[in-house]
């Protein structure tokens, strides 16, 4: 059967061209391409990977960990931030290679060197060895008005909040923190109300 239009196709010459097509596919060699042994598996999603090497030093972490536990301390909702992993979510974020990390890199490691000077200047410590209060009175200041440095220090303790506070509320203990259950199922379901199925004209 022959269909009309200037670009109609004769199912014959149709399936001619699909036949040429696959048979074409079929006898490239797709190694010349770097895929070796076909097209590829369907990446495991399962699997806890991070294709990059985290770039926290040990005081970086040391520090991080003291401030994000004095963001979110263990209380009667759930566990301190870095029980939770916090500081490896934050290693594993200022460690990617891409744009918005890199900048957060930036700042987030100069702000966790500027506290550990300031809490030396201060208190003749690094951050992580203060006391809870003197830890907590840096901060405080930190969240004043002030100098430029202070204002730098405000930018990165904004953006450490928002980081270390994400971590921690995508993890089942922040879900629970936060009163989320999840698609739990009930343990019975009775349906609408007789009142219900009245508006809805089904009573």
């Amino acid at each position: 059967m022959q269909s009309s239009g200037p670009l109609s196709l004769s199912r014959r010459d149709a399936l001619r061209l699909i036949f040429t097509a696959s048979a074409l596919a079929a006898s490239l060699d797709i190694t010349a391409f770097g895929v070796e042994g076909g097209l590829g598996a369907d990446p495991d999603l399962l699997k806890k990977e991070i294709p990059w090497p985290r770039t926290f030093s040990a005081a970086e972490k040391k520090a991080a960990a003291a401030l994000a536990d004095l963001l979110i301390p263990a209380d009667e909702h759930g566990p301190a931030a870095s029980a939770v992993g916090v500081v490896d979510f934050l290693d594993e974020w200022i460690s990617a290679p891409y744009d918005t990390q890199e900048r957060d890199a930036k700042v987030i490691r100069a702000g966790l060197a500027w506290l550990d000077a300031e809490s030396t200047k201060r208190f003749a410590k690094p951050f992580a060895d203060a006391a809870v209060a003197e830890q907590t009175a840096l901060v405080d200041d930190v969240l004043k008005e002030g100098t430029e440095a202070r204002k730098k220090a405000y930018s990165f303790w904004r953006l450490f909040r928002d980081r270390a506070a994400g971590g921690y509320y995508s993890t089942p203990e922040g879900w629970r923190a936060l009163g989320y259950t999840g698609n739990a199922p009930l343990s019975e379901f009775p349906g609408a109300t007789p009142e219900a199925l009245k508006h809805v004209g089904l009573a």
